[in-house]
């Protein structure tokens, strides 16, 4: 038996990311949406969603104290972030005026600049929202029958900047190449939405679940 921990603190899209990993999930899996510290830290997976603000989510993080929960969990289990949940990650994001992030992986989540363009010239609208490329940085237990340059789903504003190339793995092009993808060890964090993805997202979640944080 497998348990698998979902962290809620109101901000993820918890209905669609838990209903995806069930429906990928052999009958070993038990999957719980939760708050409580205790049941995350027991969990032998844990995946952390998000969506919306920054400032937002870093409060409910310390309100529940799950901040500490958090950088335990991705020191000793295999862990997802998505979306928000990777920019948490981070050590700071310029979104809300500027907010530390859990510290937890070194970098800076970024607002895309004014003006972008693509490769014809025109403009780019922000938010990033839609189907894109994601490139494979890195081989990865993650990316396991999923081809290089799979669409996924995004919807965001902001991006991450990573302070070390080697944990990129997986880059996009929106006006420039973004890392749309992080690994360091048992953790591996994803800018788009894997639950909204329909194959690639799905293959991707059931790799997770088969997962046992090695490399």
């Amino acid at each position: 038996m497998t348990t698998l921990a979902v962290i809620d603190y109101g901000m993820g899209n918890l209905h669609s990311v838990s209903k995806a990993i069930e429906h990928v999930a052999d009958a070993g899996v038990v999957i719980k949406v939760t708050s409580d510290p205790a049941q995350i830290l027991a969990a032998d997976k844990v995946v952390f969603p998000g969506v919306g603000a920054i400032r937002d989510c870093m409060s409910e993080l310390h309100r529940l104290e799950l901040d500490d929960v958090i950088r335990e969990c991705t020191k000793t289990k295999p862990f997802l972030g998505v979306c928000l949940g990777m920019h948490a990650l981070l050590d700071r994001s310029e979104e809300n005026e500027g907010i530390d992030c859990l510290g937890i992986i070194e970098g800076t989540v970024r607002r895309f600049a004014k003006g972008l363009t693509d490769d014809a010239g025109e403009k780019l609208k922000i938010p990033h929202m839609g189907w894109n490329e994601v490139f494979q940085m890195m081989p990865h237990p993650l990316w396991k029958d999923i081809e290089d340059g799979s669409r996924f789903y995004f919807v965001h504003s902001y991006y991450v900047e990573m302070a070390k190339p080697d944990f990129i793995a997986g880059s996009t092009n929106y006006g420039g190449a973004f890392t749309s993808a992080l690994a360091r060890e048992n953790v591996f964090a994803l800018q788009c939405h894997p639950e909204k993805s329909q194959h690639a997202g799905l293959q991707l979640l059931k790799n997770f679940i088969g997962w046992d944080g090695s490399l």
